[in-house]
């Protein structure tokens, strides 16, 4: 024990000498926001692992070479995709890549040198690439490549249709669908299951997310959890056609004393109104209903929209055998006269069992009438619409505050992919401090001749615990201080020959 001492005060000197050649962190000029954006607290180990992406162990290795190009220029995030707001779906269904093969997708668009990391999110209303790269033009001629050849659409057709954003405005992107403020029905809760899909799959063995991507999908589902929990944008329809499912399923108990999801379903009509309707009535999980039509062209149009629906197609003289096997009608027929009445609802013998009638049809498909049968229920569009204008205000509301959650969200991810660029400084740093440790200890040599093959282990131990003691300030104010590196390094005499700091 005594000896270790003495160890301690040979080896002390040497560590008091490098820790002098490390400036004090005032000496950094410093942003507004410098001082606590990288406040990360990281340490030797942290910074070790760094450069090990998830999911990368039978990725092909690169070389040296290319690590070194990749971490001094930086992995930037790129989207391109289209979506029910950009292309209709006779382009969408031709990019769409069933969920099993999402990553298989991803595999194939990684074969380019360009593209580093990939990740593929396929739905009925976007088809979406999110990939990182440190050449941005011709990553992105990669990934259009790659989706011309598996659309069978020639590239300029194709770039009608699409959509392309970068680095914040890709960030921005993600999150703002992840919290469902992209989609057709705004805070719907559908498309977060999917995000999140797609974050699972980018960090399994065969995924392609690596450490960015799915940085940043993880990133955006805890986004888009976070606006579902701190606010209401969730809540409310501000459309008749959602407010025809909210209400049906509000009073779904009440009035046939069943619930929502296990109600049978029935729409009359197949036309805008009846899209609208479908899409919010398969965000809230319904996905068995019976379209009513005169024809057959519309309904199975709309059996392609919805891949994850099932249909019963019924023409529109056998209306009312469906009507009364089913728990929920819709109308949203262009008639000019009324299909439903309170003569026709007893003709047909459908007086004698709850029954739920919400007319969405303009004119009115359902006679006023219809409500003095005993059994049935029935809302029109005044009903609809006061239900519509009480939610109007309160989602502006919302949507403004949800915004804001994921603006500081995306700050986040951004405050983490800004700190990425210290990392290869920081490694210069480890490895100038453990050039001087085994220096200091080459010196003392003949001094620890004598002692035990243990005890030299233990000397090994104990310079490199003071090392770590000592480099975990520096390492910490480098990654505050990502958008200054060139102050830092010339600061800390980092990358010039021999190894030797400033003095």
């Amino acid at each position: 024990m005594f000896r270790l001492s003495c160890l301690l005060l040979l080896l002390l000197p040497a560590a008091l000498s490098y820790l002098s050649l490390l400036p004090t962190p005032s000496r950094v000029p410093s942003s507004s926001s410098s001082s606590t954006r990288y406040n990360t607290g990281s340490n030797l180990k942290s910074t070790v692992d760094e450069n090990q992406q998830p999911g990368s162990t039978s990725r092909p290795k690169k070389s040296k070479s290319q690590r070194i190009l990749e971490s001094k220029k930086g992995l930037q995030v790129h989207v391109i995709g289209l979506s029910i707001h950009h292309a209709d779906v006779s382009v969408r269904e031709k990019l769409a890549i069933p969920e099993v093969e999402w990553n298989q997708a991803a595999t194939k668009i990684c074969e380019s040198e360009y593209v580093s990391e990939a990740a593929v999110l396929s739905t009925c209303n976007r088809f979406e690439v999110y990939f990182s790269a440190t050449e941005s033009r011709p990553a992105m001629a990669a990934v259009t490549k790659f989706l011309s050849s598996h659309s069978k659409i020639p590239p300029p057709v194709l770039r009608r249709s699409l959509f392309h954003l970068s680095s914040s405005d890709c960030i921005s992107h993600l999150f703002r669908v992840s919290g469902g403020l992209d989609s057709l029905i705004v805070g719907e809760g559908q498309i977060l299951s999917q995000v999140r899909q797609c974050h699972l799959h980018s960090i399994e063995e065969e995924g392609r997310g690596g450490k960015v991507i799915s940085r940043l999908l993880e990133g955006s589902v805890k986004a888009g959890k976070r606006v579902r929990s701190e606010t209401d944008i969730s809540k409310g329809s501000v459309s008749i056609s959602s407010a025809a499912a909210e209400l049906s399923e509000m009073r779904s108990m009440s009035a046939l004393q069943l619930p929502f999801s296990e109600a049978r379903l029935c729409v009359v009509g197949a036309g805008k109104m009846t899209r609208l309707l479908v899409t919010h009535l398969a965000s809230r999980g319904l996905q068995r209903i019976s379209i009513v039509n005169r024809s057959y062209a519309r309904p199975r149009e709309l059996a392609e929209q919805f891949p994850d629906v099932e249909f019963e197609i019924v023409l529109e003289e056998d209306m009312f055998d469906v009507i009364g096997r089913s728990d929920i009608v819709y109308t949203a027929a262009s008639a000019a006269e009324p299909l439903i009445s309170k003569t026709l609802l007893e003709s047909n013998g459908l007086s004698s069992r709850p029954l739920m009638i919400v007319d969405i049809g303009v004119p009115r498909n359902v006679e006023p009438d219809s409500n003095l049968v005993p059994s049935v229920t029935c809302y029109n569009v005044d009903d609809l619409s006061a239900v519509v204008a009480r939610n109007t205000a309160m989602r502006q509301k919302e949507m403004i505050e949800a915004q804001n959650l994921l603006e500081e969200e995306a700050q986040t991810f951004e405050m983490w992919q800004g700190s990425l660029g210290s990392v290869p400084m920081i490694n210069q740093l480890q490895e100038k401090a453990e050039e001087y440790r085994e220096m200091e200890v080459k010196k003392a040599s003949k001094k620890l001749s004598s002692l035990s093959e243990r005890e030299l282990e233990a000397v090994e131990r104990l310079s490199r615990g003071i090392v770590n003691k000592l480099l975990h300030g520096p390492m910490s104010h480098i990654r505050q201080s990502a958008g200054k590196l060139e102050e830092v390094k010339d600061m800390y005499g980092l990358g010039e020959e021999g190894g030797k700091g400033k003095k």
